[in-house]
């Protein structure tokens, strides 16, 4: 099994939402620079109080931007970071990855946990054909996910406790922008040893 559905080692985040609470797990060995990045907002308190901005069921929950519009927030070097792109990591059901904008090094404190869609047999003989190693497919036919972002945004985490959460975030009525009609939060991180 791909290390993302691994027993959590190392620094776990409880995500406390007005929906319920998610626990994830961090790949600092494969994304360095943006696990120090989040982890270190959620020691400060960062991401407390501030709200899903967009949701788009069968794909992605996303959060982190202090403004609430999802044009703010910012690393915790005060400017943008390069992506970290893995080998080891995908877009499975619950990965926690860092958003950014078309330009590069534009990401901050932006991110967003994959939902996804159930990952079908036509897809699956894509993915095969497209280089995806068959592990990582047979994880995707298992698992769900959004394949078509591998290798376009950083994967830092994987939810392992709470996928339930990040479902019942996902069908929240939602108008304009995706944004939902009302507030989702994060209340609280926090940030343990495992």
């Amino acid at each position: 099994m791909m290390k993302q559905f691994d027993a959590p080692k190392g620094e776990i985040a409880v995500i406390e939402t007005t929906m319920g609470t998610m626990k994830a797990m961090f790949f600092p060995e494969d994304a360095p620079k943006c696990v120090e990045n989040w982890l270190t907002h959620a020691k400060n308190g960062y991401y407390d109080g501030l709200i899903f901005h967009r949701v788009i069921k069968d794909f992605m929950i996303q959060t982190g931007d202090p403004e609430g519009t999802g044009m703010g927030g910012e690393s915790i070097w005060g400017h943008g970071i390069a992506d970290e792109y893995s080998k080891n990591l995908y877009h499975f059901r619950g990965a926690v990855c860092m958003a950014k904008s078309s330009l590069p090094n534009s990401i901050g404190s932006q991110f967003y946990i994959v939902q996804g869609v159930e990952v079908g047999a036509d897809l699956q003989k894509q993915m095969r054909d497209g280089g995806w190693p068959s592990e990582a497919v047979e994880a995707y036919a298992k698992a769900g996910g959004y394949p078509y972002l591998d290798q376009r945004y950083t994967v830092i985490g994987q939810v392992f406790e709470g996928l339930e959460v990040v479902e019942a975030i996902s069908k929240v009525p939602t108008g304009r922008a995706d944004r939902p009609k009302e507030d989702v939060k994060i209340l609280s991180i926090r940030v343990e040893e495992v």
